[in-house]
């Protein structure tokens, strides 16, 4: 198993992850960093947990919107491209399952 060390907003965690995954949770981190500084910015330093808070809520909505739009388009290119129910729900469930790994991910940075 992996590390990383990353760091969101000026602050580092080390993070275990599945060897070869170190380039995506970097990434991820990333994208976390840049959510918690909007919100830095916006509302001020109002405590790391908080922003944390806030950050993984913000993520979870844009989540979660994608996701509608994901399940709408899908069921549309399903009706073009001619998709089965059983390939459709396979692509549901595959983005499902990426869902949860990011927010698995983001409870991991809120509990350090």
């Amino acid at each position: 198993m992996a590390q990383v060390s990353i760091r969101i907003n000026g602050r580092s965690y080390d993070i275990a992850c599945d060897d070869g995954q170190e380039d995506r949770i970097n990434a991820l981190a990333g994208y976390v960093n840049e959510r918690v500084r909007e919100i830095a910015e916006a509302v001020g330093q109002i405590g790391e947990q908080r922003l944390l808070v806030m950050a993984s809520l913000l993520i979870a909505d844009e989540l979660g919107n994608t996701q509608e739009k994901l399940e709408n388009g899908t069921q549309q290119s399903a009706q073009v491209t001619g998709l089965s129910d059983a390939e459709s729900d396979a692509l549901a469930d595959n983005i499902e399952t990426m869902a949860a790994r990011v927010e698995a991910i983001a409870e991991k940075l809120a509990q350090n």
